[in-house]
């Protein structure tokens, strides 16, 4: 980051000095413990998070959506969960790049998606790759 590091950031945004804290999980790809003990802001409570996931147990199911999915918006789903660009979904599908954005919003909205990687996971909880 330009000004701040992601520690930094994370403690101005979560931590003890913080007006109005935020929830944070910090995912790093440093591979050294100084990292990561850097990243725990309150231990205890990544005690019991990390205790919770090692424990497993039943995943929640995805909602499903208030209105069901058109055919078109499907198509363009399963394109967006294995990582295609909008104009290689508008090429795949010989729709518009607009229509795809259409298509998009719509998704995001019936699933209260916010974004790609949102659409991506509810594609594949609900076993739409196959």
């Amino acid at each position: 980051m330009p000004i701040l590091d992601g520690i930094e950031a994370t403690r101005l945004l979560a931590g003890p000095d913080a007006p109005d804290p935020i929830a944070v999980v910090v995912i790093t790809t440093f591979d050294t413990d100084e990292h990561v003990y850097d990243a725990l802001i309150d231990p205890a409570v990544t005690g019991r998070l990390l205790a919770a996931f090692a424990a497993g147990g039943p995943a929640t199911r995805p909602s499903r959506p208030v209105h069901p999915l058109t055919g078109r918006e499907e198509d363009v789903l399963v394109r967006v969960a294995r990582g295609r660009t909008n104009a290689e979904i508008a090429r795949d599908l010989h729709i518009s790049l607009s229509t795809v954005k259409f298509h998009l919003a719509g998704l995001t909205t019936k699933l209260g998606a916010r974004n790609r990687v949102e659409l991506a996971l509810w594609a594949y909880q609900t076993n739409r790759l196959t």
